[in-house]
Formats: structure tokens, sequence, C-alpha cells
């Protein structure tokens, strides 16, 4: 099986803080944006995406863990313990991969019983496979792929850090 590097670790850092711009022009006028990062890379892309946002951003920025099980046809309710009482600000879901949008789909789910004004969505890559109705807001990559490639993103490992096509 070939593997193809698409991004380097200074092209993901790129996409990070352009992604972070784009987060921040959207919702200048803001106090508090929550980041809901997906578990795995997603969450490990919401740290780094919090971390340029408190560089450049005046808004309060909290950061949220979301666990799924993507191996699940159907998922339980998703707690979110660290969600502040009666949020009723921006949600910005991020992943790393946008594929079919089952993940975020699902993702959405804690956040429907709670008063948000908006939720938006971060994706490192964009593969643009939609099978659920889920568009990314902000998009650090457009990948056209087949459905037997697989994009692994690595976030957590700086010695292989990278974006890559199988």
């Amino acid at each position: 099986m070939t593997t193809t590097q698409i991004l380097t670790a200074d092209q993901i850092q790129q996409k990070i803080r352009r992604i972070a711009f784009q987060v921040y022009e959207t919702n200048f006028a803001e106090a508090h944006v929550l980041l809901a990062g997906v578990a795995g890379e997603g969450f490990v892309l919401a740290q780094r995406l919090a971390d340029e946002l408190s560089q450049i951003a005046p808004f309060r920025v909290t950061l949220v863990k979301i666990d799924i099980d993507k191996s699940q046809p159907a998922q339980p309710d998703i707690p979110l313990p660290t969600l502040p009482a009666h949020y009723a600000g921006v949600v910005v879901l991020v992943d790393d991969v946008l594929n079919s949008g089952r993940t975020l789909a699902f993702s959405l789910q804690p956040f429907l019983h709670v008063p948000v004004s908006k939720i938006q969505i971060a994706v490192l890559v964009n593969r643009n496979h939609p099978r659920y109705p889920i568009a990314a807001s902000f998009i650090g990559y457009e990948l056209a792929t087949t459905l037997n490639e697989h994009v692994e993103v690595v976030l957590s490992d700086a010695a292989r850090e990278g974006v890559y096509l199988r």
C-alpha cells in the first residue's frame, strides 16, 4: 500500500493558524467561543486551535472533548461534563477529517439541548464524501479522494506529524 504525505508539520501549522484567523474574523463580536474537539486527533487539533486563538483573539476560549465510539452504528447520549452551565455562545466543533459527516453529526448531539447561538465546524481535511448534511465552516485543506483511499492525520506524534493518503 502506497502512502503519500499530503501536508507536512509546517503546512499543518499554517493551516491551523489560518483557521484560527477565520474563526476570529467570523466571531469577532463574541465574548466567548467554545471549541469542542472530537477525541483523538480532532481534540489535538482543537487544542492547537485554542492556542492560536489565545494569541490573536480577545474572546475567551473554552476547550471540551467529545468522546464518541466511531465504530458504533449509533451513539448513546454524549455527556460534556466540562460544558459551562447554561452556555449560550458559539460552538466550533473540531475534527481532523470530514469524510461522510457521520462522526460530526453524532458529535452535534450534546449541543442540541443547550441554547447555543450558533454551531460551526472546523476540519483540517475535507474529503467531500458527504452522506450526512454536514458542511464545514472552516477548512484547512480540500482533498478529492476515492472512497477506497484513507486519509490519516497525525498530530500527536511529533516525529510523524503530517497528513497522509493511503
